[in-house]
């Protein structure tokens, strides 16, 4: 066995600190042979007030620091005044650095855009804006470029976030319900199949009808299905789920029955759309709860959406548990899956943040710490 003599290196004082040791899965390995070839990119993301992540171009990875038990020396090949080869220590490492796939950071989206939100009221003049980039809701237009910067998520998760946002411009909740249900009663009115209805049969409708620009139905149409050759192919599903929400919105301080809302949420979509209503559309924006009206139970809904709560565990945990003191399994699931990669994620948390207590009516979650509301 060959020896060499091992040495600090003349630069170790500034290399020192220099060096870090990651982690790399195995999918992120296979992207980054290919590169250097021309293949996905790979960025680190996050301010210097942020935790850093790392992305792919469909996925994101939580960086975290794992301790080594054993510290790991960096070397490089040297040689001595003699021409022998040497090893000479560069770093040392006390650390690794560990890729954990994360849910994309899009928190900072919301409040990006919440400025910019249109509705009937918005008077804004097009042409003006167009030519001078200004927009009347936040002093200036949000680029997909300033975006993909200053958001931690990868293009692919940034451009499915931007799809349920309703992208950079998004419209009033209100108003969306009111121009999905004037589209609705339209297939009917115009026997447009919802499968392949005539966009401009469509806009045209509800520009001469109702005054709703045609550049805003078209948008509109776009988030809720696709269009091709002039055809829109509406995600009924979708669209069932926004009228609902829109419907549920303003019950957040006092509830509503379930069978009146259900009523409300048929008429609203109409008799051909009415046979897909389904609370579990919902699923994540509303606490039931029983309640005794005329002496008989009655479910009550309330609007408490998930996306609302803090992106932190801990605090969404404690938000929970001073909502309410425990929870079944079923009920507090959908109220953490915008912040866990999957089911194995979510189990962890509760653990960590939750009690599981069993009684007579099966297994509840309580908090592990005590809050005051």
């Amino acid at each position: 066995m060959a020896e060499c003599a091992l040495r600090f290196s003349s630069s170790i004082t500034t290399d020192l600190g220099e060096y870090k040791l990651m982690e790399l899965p195995s999918e992120v390995y296979k992207l980054m042979e290919c590169v250097d070839g021309g293949g996905s990119s790979l960025s680190v993301k996050g301010n210097t007030d942020e935790d850093a992540v790392l992305c792919t171009s469909d996925k994101t990875y939580a960086i975290r620091s794992v301790v080594l038990s054993n510290s790991v020396l960096v070397t490089t090949p040297g040689l001595d005044k003699d021409g022998k080869v040497t090893v000479e220590i560069r770093d040392q490492l006390n650390e690794v650095l560990e890729l954990v796939p994360s849910v994309p950071r899009l928190h900072k989206l919301d409040s990006l855009l919440k400025r910019r939100v249109y509705d009937e009221n918005d008077e804004e003049d097009e042409e003006d804006a167009e030519t001078s980039g200004y927009d009347s809701n936040n002093g200036q237009k949000l680029s997909y470029d300033e975006a993909k910067e200053t958001l931690q998520t990868s293009d692919l998760e940034l451009a499915e976030g931007l799809k349920k946002r309703r992208d950079l411009r998004p419209v009033a909740p209100s108003y969306l319900k009111t121009v999905l249900e004037l589209l609705l009663t339209h297939l009917v009115s115009l026997a447009q199949p919802h499968a392949a209805a005539s966009l401009e049969q469509l806009s045209s409708a509800l520009e001469y009808e109702y005054d709703i620009r045609k550049d805003v139905c078209t948008q509109v149409v776009s988030w809720f299905g696709d269009i091709e050759d002039g055809k829109w192919k509406m995600d009924v599903q979708a669209v069932v789920k926004e009228i609902g929400l829109g419907i549920l919105r303003p019950f957040r301080d006092e509830p509503i029955s379930r069978s009146e809302f259900l009523t409300k949420w048929g008429k609203a979509v109409g008799d051909t759309f009415e046979a897909s209503i389904s609370l579990d559309l919902l699923s994540g924006n509303y606490l039931s709860s029983m309640d005794m009206l005329k002496n008989v139970p009655v479910m009550m809904l309330t609007y408490f959406p998930s996306s609302e709560l803090p992106v932190d565990p801990a605090a969404r945990f404690i938000d929970l548990f001073l909502t309410r003191s425990r929870w079944k399994a079923n009920e507090i699931a959908p109220f953490l899956t915008d912040i866990v990669v999957d089911s194995k994620e979510r189990d962890k948390l509760l653990l960590q943040f939750a009690r599981a207590v069993t009684d007579a009516d099966g297994v509840w979650y309580t908090a592990r710490a005590k809050y005051n509301g």
